[in-house]
């Protein structure tokens, strides 16, 4: 029965143009101790994993895409806190500081506070009087003092939610990145195990195959044939 099996596994490459028995009986060989199907199996098994990390990976970065806009939003909003306290010299503090007194808002806010200033001091004949002076020269700090906090407490609110981007990001990371270790730990697991399988498959048909022969001469020595 094999020697039928044998003589097409020898052609089998010559269908490629070619007879070469060596490769026509290692097919065979494979495809009788069922290597050749083990290995295909391995081969579907391998091939999804790597589609399931390709996925993890288009996920992730579809992700971190989504998110960059408000990561980036918050680095910016970040940098200009800085400089408003001074952390990034006094030259980037002086910067941000005169962007506010140049702000429509400031200069709305100084136009309405010292004409409201002014009317009821001459409302009150303290026109000309010291505490006016005082009031008007005391004035403008404040309300700069005050846009400044207000400046920064509205960066505050944006760095922040560029920060709670950011971990959102690094935490997708981590999760992809365990889930994708995961998934090539499975690859290669599936990989040794199809060359033990193999190794075994094969071993086992060896020994069919000697047990087949004791057998066969045990009826032969006792006239079973």
């Amino acid at each position: 029965m094999l020697i039928p099996l044998l003589a097409a596994g020898a052609f089998k490459s010559g269908e490629k143009g070619g007879y070469n028995p060596l490769t026509g009986l290692g097919d065979l060989w494979k495809d009788v101790t069922g290597v050749t199907a083990a290995k295909e199996a391995t081969d579907v098994q391998i091939e999804g994993t790597g589609l399931a990390i390709d996925e993890q990976q288009r996920q992730f970065d579809a992700m971190q895409e989504m998110l960059s806009p408000y990561t980036d939003a918050g680095a910016a909003a970040l940098d200009q806190q800085q400089a408003l306290t001074g952390a990034l010299g006094p030259e980037a503090q002086q910067e941000a500081i005169q962007a506010i007194q140049e702000s429509p808002s400031y200069e709305a806010m100084i136009q309405s506070g010292e004409t409201s200033i002014l009317q009821n001091a001459a409302a009150t004949g303290g026109l000309r009087g010291g505490r006016t002076q005082d009031a008007l020269a005391q004035f403008r700090p404040q309300v700069l003092s005050g846009l400044i906090d207000q400046r920064y407490s509205q960066l505050g609110g944006i760095s922040g939610m560029g920060q709670a981007s950011a971990a959102g990001v690094g935490q997708a990371g981590i999760g992809t990145g365990a889930n994708i270790g995961n998934l090539l730990t499975q690859q290669g697991q599936l990989e040794g195990s199809n060359i033990l399988g193999q190794y075994n498959l094969q071993r086992g048909f060896l020994t069919d195959l000697a047990g087949l022969g004791v057998n066969i001469g045990t009826s032969i020595a006792g006239g079973g044939f």
